[in-house]
């Protein structure tokens, strides 16, 4: 307690030499019931030129409801990858803590003497743990090796026809249109898909030119796409001047590009960007694999396009794909549970796992995983977890990515508080991370006692001027009913991010401390 006062002083005297700025009027606040610590600081808080000029919102509401801590709440804000928050939590409530997705590999034609007259496809289920680095998912060899096993039960030692990657699970553009256009070409910005690989990302090792102008050093490294045609335009920038390497590139045909600079003095490292073509690069290493152990493949690799047509590794069309319940299934793998999935999206702030579970959510609910269906069926599972406060709220993806989506710290604690009352409560606690946890929260209140963070349960989330945390505190006796909710979010704030994440995490200390 005496580091968490001591602390509060030392930044109200800093806070307290910064002049204050006039504001416009607030709207009328909630009544804070109980004279808080926490309370108290957001009274400084207010003053601060930094956060008087930015749009912010605070509330912490205790188990009874009474309000801890409370500034402009009511104030729709950008959320970010609180977002995912609300993604994570639809998603355990309606699907279930237990629910897998399955790749099921299934053939066309018949079998005659070890040899397979038709095709394989690989009919994506969803999963997007395929082949991912995660250390959740089986390893691309260990998969691989399974689905060898349903060929070779079914007698098939020669493929006449195609190993076919086949992604219709997912209808519809697989990114937001809301996404910036710089963000699609991005790992982070890859868009969900039926069948997956890598997380649908694609590792480029990259290192700065000779000298400042020289073209940047780009080459692929893993997966392997030879479909793909890149011309790169990125260049050397002068010592100093960082790195703005993105890559430009949609899945409406095999080509991109890397723009941007990367500077002088940076050292060679591994970019990760997006990879549009998953579902052929999974047929593509299968194949390799079927073949390295034996198994001929005589049609080589191809996937199906948004026509439906079957296309191979030159992207020309090679005929219509069969309807999946026309295929002679051969076995079927699983995905992780649902809440191994969830706590990987919350504690690495995962937009590719969070956009998987917002659209399988729309294709459960209305069958098509388009993102109009997918805000209507989370908007649907909202409405069954309780009420919540009118016009609080605006969803536009799963992940936050989207500038679009709007939150109130009121809508936010209230949908913490519905949580509560869900029977997925204690999956959904169990998949948020705690500051000094591995994730985006490592590196948030080093200062205080691993037994001060531990019970503090929440999800970060950032964007260029966006900073947010929302979540849990749960008391010292470990009740999780008694659980604090709260929600911090500032957006347009130009003081220095440290700055702000300094300030936002001693309002969750201090709640920590009183609970």
């Amino acid at each position: 307690m005496r580091k968490i006062i001591t602390s509060v002083l030392s930044a109200a005297l800093f806070l307290a030499t910064v002049p204050a700025m006039a504001q416009a009027p607030a709207p009328a606040r909630k009544s804070v019931r109980k004279n808080t610590q926490a309370q108290r600081y957001v009274r400084i808080l207010e003053k601060n030129r930094g956060f008087a000029t930015a749009s912010w919102g605070v509330l912490a509401l205790d188990a009874k409801g009474d309000t801890l801590a409370e500034y402009r709440s009511r104030t729709k804000l950008v959320p970010a990858s609180n977002m995912k928050l609300i993604t994570a939590g639809t998603a355990l409530h309606s699907l279930g803590a237990d629910f897998k997705y399955q790749t099921t590999i299934a053939c066309s034609g018949s079998v005659s003497e070890g040899v397979l007259d038709g095709d394989v496809y690989i009919i994506g289920g969803g999963d997007p743990t395929t082949a991912s680095k995660d250390s959740i998912a089986i390893p691309a060899d260990g998969l691989f090796w399974k689905w060898k096993t349903f060929l070779r039960s079914s007698g098939i030692a020669t493929v006449k026809g195609r190993v076919i990657g086949d992604g219709r699970y997912f209808d519809g553009a697989r990114e937001n249109s809301t996404w910036t256009y710089d963000d699609i070409g991005t790992a982070y910005g890859t868009g969900g898909s039926g069948l997956s690989f890598y997380g649908n990302a694609q590792d480029f090792a990259v290192s700065a030119g000779t000298s400042a102008g020289a073209p940047v050093n780009i080459s692929v490294v893993y997966p392997s796409t030879p479909w793909m045609k890149y011309s790169h335009h990125a260049v050397t920038g002068p010592a100093g001047t960082g790195n703005s390497l993105y890559l430009f590139t949609t899945d409406l045909a095999p080509t991109g590009g890397i723009r941007g600079t990367f500077a002088l003095d940076r050292k060679p490292k591994t970019e990760e960007f997006s990879n549009k073509f998953p579902e052929m690069t999974c047929a593509s290493y299968f194949v390799r694999n079927l073949e390295g152990s034996g198994i001929k493949v005589e049609g080589g690799y191809a996937d199906i396009d948004p026509d439906g047509d079957v296309r191979g590794g030159d992207f020309l069309k090679k005929g219509r794909a069969l309807p999946p319940d026309s295929l002679r299934v051969l076995g079927r793998s699983q995905s992780p549970e649902l809440w191994k999935i969830a706590l990987e999206t919350l504690h690495r702030s995962d937009n590719f796992y969070a956009e998987t579970l917002f659209r399988t959510m729309g294709l459960k609910a209305s069958g098509t995983a388009v993102y109009d269906s997918c805000k209507v069926a989370v908007a649907d599972v909202l409405d069954a977890l309780g009420k919540f406060p009118a016009d609080g709220i605006r969803i536009e993806d799963g992940s936050g990515l989207s500038r679009r989506n709007y939150l109130s710290p009121e809508y936010m604690t209230a949908f913490l508080g519905a949580m509560k009352r869900s029977p997925a409560y204690a999956s959904f606690l169990k998949t948020l991370p705690s500051p000094g946890s591995n994730g985006t929260l490592k590196r948030v209140l080093p200062s205080e006692q691993p037994a001060l963070k531990s019970r503090i349960k929440m999800k970060s989330g950032s964007m260029d001027g966006i900073l947010c945390y929302s979540g849990y505190i749960l008391p010292s006796d470990g009740k999780a009913e008694d659980a604090i909710v709260f929600s911090i979010m500032t957006n347009n704030c130009t003081l220095p991010v440290p700055q702000v994440r300094a300030a936002i995490t001693r309002i969750i200390a201090l709640l920590a401390a009183g609970n």
